[in-house]
């Protein structure tokens, strides 16, 4: 059980480390900008290598189902990157979360 913990554990600290870069070039772009500018993670990754996301979509309509991008992950891709990366770090973190020993941390 530990090895799937400590994954889980490292692939949250990886969606935080990408959380706060997408904040962080969210604020760049807004104090440029002078108004709020959020980044979608369709668009980040459209500018990140735009062949894999097109493969993307091509894969998820073949081989998982037809009505699958447009109702399920479109609107998940129009969501601001950071929240995203946020969520998933929350998510993985809270699923490699080992729950701490009652008397080990007070007892004599």
């Amino acid at each position: 059980m530990r090895p799937l913990q400590f994954l889980f554990r490292f692939i949250s600290a990886l969606a935080l480390l990408a959380a706060i870069v997408a904040g962080v070039l969210d604020s760049i772009q807004s104090v440029s900008a002078s108004s709020v500018v959020l980044t979608s993670l369709g668009n980040m990754w459209l500018n990140l290598d735009p062949e894999s996301l097109t493969l993307a979509e091509i894969y998820a309509e073949t081989y998982v189902s037809e009505g699958l991008w447009r109702p399920v992950i479109g609107p998940v891709l129009a969501q601001p990157a950071f929240a995203i990366f946020l969520g998933l770090a929350l998510l993985f973190w809270m699923a490699g979360y080992r729950k701490p020993r009652f008397a080990g941390r007070f007892s004599a």
